[in-house]
């Protein structure tokens, strides 16, 4: 069986979809691997790389012509076309915003598997590609922090005097948003956190950071442990009580996001201009609509002093492991559906991964809410 894996496209993408080791464990299994020339070079994996792990260097056709392909961005509309039917194809496909395209597979026969669908289950943990992306996202929104902060992090006692630690109020204690406590806390910063899910107070509490308490009614989280989009009221009520921990800040860290939804406000302008000039606001959310109020996509922003930092597709700015990891998480997906004996790959229905992943085939949407 071919596998193909294209070059990024998408401006600023660095990452690759597989990288040398990911294709060393696919040819041991059987697979001959086509990589587009120069797909690794961005994150620090030359051809040579590829080649010297078994790989074949061709061109994009080669790739794309491939029995299954993998990369990490959803294809161009114009590039469905140049896959053969049942081709298998996996990436992620950002099913909720790119439903075109999501029939435009279906009508090529393409059978699309969708890396954000994988379920967050004990068997599915190493194929998760959001959580391993947003556990690099959660660490890089720190070290941009610090970066722009005109502080330091830790407590420093000196003959000159003592310096207090940094604040640091961290939204959301999802995957992203507790690699965020756990390294400001590694920096030696004073960290509070806040989500709407009061289940993992005790996980914010053991990387030794304050839970600030919040009663906002019935959150809870969703089957797949998402936060529960909230209420107009409740996210007015959730604003009132931040205020306060936000404005006593050096910095702030939102990661509040809610799978195919735009992400809701939950830094306001008026809380912004009450904190310190100096003091630093990261909005993870930002190329979903954002947390912070006035934040833009890849820019700084100035207000009343206060800087709001808006990068947006963190994980491609440490590319090479963010690629590594991505690449550990498609072998695990590949590797445990590939048959040793007959060197095929089965798509099996009734296993809980295919049935939260599989998007199109045999020319359908198969999951109603994306058609």
């Amino acid at each position: 069986m071919r596998l193909g894996v294209p070059a990024e496209t998408l401006p600023g993408e660095q990452r690759v979809a597989l990288v040398p080791q990911g294709v060393k464990k696919l040819t041991e299994l059987g697979f001959e691997v086509v990589v587009e020339s120069k797909s690794g070079e961005a994150s620090g994996f030359p051809d040579s790389f590829y080649e010297a792990a078994g790989a074949t260097i061709g061109s994009r056709a080669d790739a794309l012509g491939s029995d299954m392909v993998v990369r990490v961005r959803p294809p161009q509309p114009d590039e469905v076309a140049a896959l053969h039917k049942g081709t298998i194809h996996v990436s992620l496909l950002d099913p909720f915003n790119e439903k075109a395209l999501v029939a435009k597979l279906a009508a090529q026969g393409v059978t699309g598997i969708c890396l954000e669908l994988i379920p967050r289950s004990t068997k599915a943990q190493r194929m998760d590609v959001l959580s391993s992306q947003a556990n690099l996202a959660g660490y890089l929104t720190v070290i941009l922090a610090a970066d722009h902060l005109d502080r330091i992090f830790p407590m420093m006692m000196t003959p000159a005097g003592t310096l207090p630690p940094a604040r640091v109020f961290v939204i959301g204690a999802g995957v992203a948003g507790l690699q965020a406590i756990a390294t400001a806390k590694r920096l030696g910063a004073r960290v509070e956190a806040f989500d709407t899910r009061p289940v993992v107070a005790e996980q914010v509490q053991s990387l030794g950071a304050k839970f600030l308490q919040i009663d906002l009614g019935e959150t809870g989280q969703t089957e797949q442990g998402y936060a529960r989009e909230l209420t107009p009221q409740q996210l007015a009520m959730q604003r009132d009580a931040m205020k306060k921990a936000i404005i006593l800040s050096d910095v702030v860290i939102s990661t509040a996001q809610v799978f195919g939804r735009k992400a809701p406000v939950i830094v306001t302008k008026d809380m912004i201009t009450e904190m310190r000039p100096g003091a630093v606001v990261v909005d993870m959310a930002v190329e979903s609509g954002g947390n912070v109020e006035g934040s833009q996509v890849d820019q700084v922003t100035v207000v009343n002093g206060v800087k709001i930092v808006g990068m947006g597709n963190l994980p491609s700015r440490v590319a090479r492991d963010s690629s590594t990891m991505f690449s550990n998480n498609v072998v695990g997906l590949i590797g445990d559906f590939w048959d040793k004996e007959t060197k095929t790959w089965k798509l099996d229905r009734d296993d809980e991964v295919i049935q939260g992943a599989l998007l199109t085939h045999e020319g359908e949407v198969v999951q109603e809410k994306f058609r």
